[in-house]
C-alpha cells in the first residue's frame, strides 16, 4: 500500500520487465520526441530561429516527399477496392495482376487472413525474384517467410536463437555502427551484445580479424552463436566486396555461427565499382562444405530501395540449411501472429514481380527506377540479349547525348552474332521508347 493510502500499481517501473527498460531505439528516441514538440510549437505560432522541422532521423522516403510508384499503388488500390477493376482509368496489366493476387486470397479479399508464412503465390514470386537476382541459384517457397517488414522477421529469428543463462547466454555479434533494431532486440531478449567495429579508414569495411578479436573476448562472458551482417551497410552505406562476404561465410563456418544477413538496402547501390552480392548467392557459389552446412537467414523489405513503401510493412525472410525440426518451431512462432498484413504482402509481390517489357505499365515503371537513359539501355540490352556493354556516362559525354561502349575483342563469328542481336535490340528499343 502506498503512503497516500492508494494501492501500488501492479505494473510499475520497479515491477516491469527489466529487459524492456534497457531497450533504446535511437531513430525514434528523445531527439525525435523533442522534434515533434518543436513542430507542434511552430504550428501554434511560437517563434523559432527556423520555420520548419525537417525529419532526417529515419529512412522514410515518402515522408520526405518521394512520390509513390504508380504501378505499385494501382495494384494495391485494385486489390483493396475490386470494384475499380471495371474502371478504364487503370491499365490492363495492373488489373491482371490484381485479379491474380485476389484469386490467391481467402474469399478473394485482402481482408482475409493468409497462412502464417504468407500467401503461397507471393512466396513463389519471391522465389523467382531471388533466383533472378542470384543468377539461377535455386530457392524454395517452403523456406520463404513473409513478414511485417524486415524488422519483425529479424526479431522472430533472434527469439529462436537466444537461450542459456549467465556465461552460456547467447552472444550476438553486431557491427558498430549498427542499426539500433539489433541492440534493441538483443536487450529485449536479454541476450548479450557483442560489438565488432567496422573500419572507418577503409570506408567502413568489415574485417575478419576484427570479428576474431570480438569473438575471442566474447567467449569470456557469453556463448557467441549469431553473426549479424548489414550489407549494404546501415548507417554506414558500405557495400561489401565478394571477397569479404566469402571470408565472413568461412569465418561463420569455422566458428559455428548462425549468419543473419540484413540486405534491405540491396537496391540502393550507387558507388562506382560497387556491386551487391547476396550472402545466399556467395554461399552456394562457394560450394561444400559451406553451402551444405552454414545456416543463414537473409532479410529484404519494401520499405527501402526505389519503393520506399514503409507504411505497408512488407518484407520477407529466407532461411537456408535450417534444421527441419527448428524450422517447424519457426513456423509455429510465426503462426502466433496469424499472418503479416495482406496489403503489405500484395505490395511485396509487385516489387518481386514488376511489369515486364511489352506490358502497358513497363515504360512508366522503368522511369521510376531513376536510371540514366544510357544505363537503362545497357541494362535492358543485358537482360534481353545477354550482351554486356558499358554506358557512356561512365566515360563522360556531352550533356543531353547518350552512348554505350563495347569492345571488339570477341572472335569474328561471335562478333557477328553480337552485332546482329544488338541491331535487332536497338530497333526494338527505339520503337518502344521513342
Amino acid at each position: 500500500m502506498a503512503e497516500n493510502g492508494l494501492r501500488d500499481k501492479v505494473l510499475s517501473l520497479a515491477s516491469m520487465n527489466p529487459c524492456v527498460k534497457k531497450v533504446e531505439y535511437a531513430v525514434r528516441g528523445p531527439i525525435l520526441t523533442r522534434a515533434l514538440v518543436l513542430e507542434e510549437e511552430l504550428k501554434q505560432g511560437v517563434k523559432k530561429p527556423f520555420t520548419e522541422v525537417i525529419k532526417a532521423n529515419i529512412g522514410d522516403a515518402h515522408a520526405m516527399g518521394q512520390r509513390p510508384i504508380t504501378f505499385l499503388r494501382q495494384v494495391s488500390a485494385l486489390c483493396l477496392c475490386p470494384e475499380l477493376l471495371d474502371e478504364p482509368l487503370f491499365p490492363e496489366d495492373a488489373k491482371q495482376r490484381a485479379r491474380r493476387l485476389l484469386a490467391a486470397c481467402g474469399g478473394q479479399s485482402v481482408g482475409a487472413y493468409s497462412v502464417s508464412s504468407g500467401i503461397e503465390l507471393i512466396r513463389q514470386d519471391v522465389v523467382r525474384y531471388i533466383e533472378r537476382r542470384d543468377r539461377g541459384i535455386p530457392a524454395n517457397p517452403a523456406n520463404i517467410y513473409l513478414s511485417t517488414g524486415a524488422s519483425d522477421a529479424v526479431m522472430t529469428m533472434l527469439k529462436l536463437l537466444v537461450s542459456g543463462e549467465g556465461r552460456s547466454r547467447t552472444g550476438v555479434l553486431i557491427p558498430i555502427p549498427q542499426y539500433p533494431l539489433y541492440s534493441a532486440a538483443i536487450a529485449e531478449l536479454n541476450a548479450v551484445q557483442v560489438n565488432y567495429y567496422l573500419d572507418e579508414e577503409r570506408c567502413w569495411a568489415l574485417d575478419v580479424g576484427e570479428l576474431r578479436r570480438a569473438l575471442g573476448q566474447a567467449h569470456w562472458h557469453c556463448q557467441p552463436r549469431v553473426l549479424c551482417v548489414i550489407n549494404p551497410g546501415n548507417p554506414t552505406g558500405q557495400v561489401q566486396s565478394r571477397k569479404c562476404i566469402e571470408d565472413v561465410i568461412k569465418f561463420a563456418w569455422e566458428e559455428q555461427l548462425f549468419l543473419m544477413a540484413d540486405e534491405v538496402y540491396q537496391d540502393n547501390v550507387y558507388a562506382e565499382g560497387s556491386e551487391f552480392h547476396s550472402f545466399k548467392k556467395v554461399l552456394f557459389e562457394l560450394g561444400p562444405p559451406y553451402s551444405t552446412v552454414v545456416e543463414l537467414a537473409s532479410f529484404h523489405s519494401i520499405s527501402k530501395g526505389f519503393m520506399g513503401e514503409c507504411g505497408f510493412r512488407g518484407g520477407y525472410m529466407e532461411v537456408v540449411n535450417m534444421d527441419p525440426a527448428v524450422q517447424q518451431q519457426l513456423s509455429k512462432l510465426t503462426s502466433v501472429r496469424l499472418c503479416p498484413p495482406v496489403p503489405g504482402q500484395v505490395l511485396l509481390d509487385v516489387v518481386m514481380n514488376p511489369p515486364q517489357p511489352g506490358e502497358p505499365s513497363y515504360k512508366r515503371f522503368s522511369q521510376a527506377r531513376g536510371l540514366a537513359p544510357d544505363m537503362f539501355f545497357c541494362l535492358q540490352l543485358l537482360e534481353e540479349t545477354g550482351i554486356c556493354v558499358v554506358p557512356g556516362s561512365g566515360f563522360g559525354q556531352r550533356e543531353g547525348t547518350y552512348h554505350f561502349r563495347m569492345t571488339i575483342l570477341p572472335p569474328v563469328e561471335k562478333l557477328q552474332i553480337l552485332l546482329k542481336k544488338l541491331s535487332q535490340f536497338y530497333v526494338k528499343f527505339t520503337q518502344e521508347y521513342s
